[in-house]
């Protein structure tokens, strides 16, 4: 049996900016739902936000957004992060989406995108196990790793 997981974002208004930003960092197709689309009337609160949304890639991207209905958008607690005397970087996050490549160029240049406007918690670069390494929490306080595979010598 083969399985995959997809990380599911929830969000309080915000869904479909969030996954068009994602769209733009790592390429791919959004599709995004209405309540409305789904029979809601129109004329309530939240017929316009997102019910189901994803973005998906042909290099393997994928990740699933929708809003939680009811309720104006939560205030995003910036996340704390502890640097400790190794160099380690730890943070008050319960989750990260964490998104692998394998080239250190490549896996910098989706950095560079989604880093626009995010609150970096270790800057993308070389690391003891990887040429790269990076943790950062994005405009829609999302925390992401993005690293390069290390291969085995």
């Amino acid at each position: 049996m083969a399985i995959s997981t997809t990380t599911h974002l929830n969000f309080r208004g915000d869904a479909r900016a969030a996954l068009e930003f994602y769209r733009s960092v790592f390429g791919g197709d959004l599709t995004a739902v209405a309540y409305g689309d789904l029979g809601m009337p129109r004329d309530l609160p939240d017929a316009d936000k997102v019910v189901f949304g994803q973005v998906t890639s042909d290099n393997g991207f994928r990740i699933m957004a929708y809003d939680v209905p009811g309720g104006a958008p939560a205030a995003a607690a910036a996340p704390t992060a502890t640097t400790r005397d190794n160099g380690m970087t730890l943070t008050s996050e319960r989750f990260f989406v964490s998104v692998r490549g394998d080239s250190a160029d490549a896996v910098g240049a989706l950095w560079d995108r989604l880093a626009d406007g995010a609150q970096v918690v270790e800057k993308y670069g070389p690391s003891p196990w990887t040429p790269g390494f990076g943790m950062l929490t994005d405009r829609f306080g999302v925390t992401w790793i993005l690293d390069v595979a290390a291969h085995a010598g």
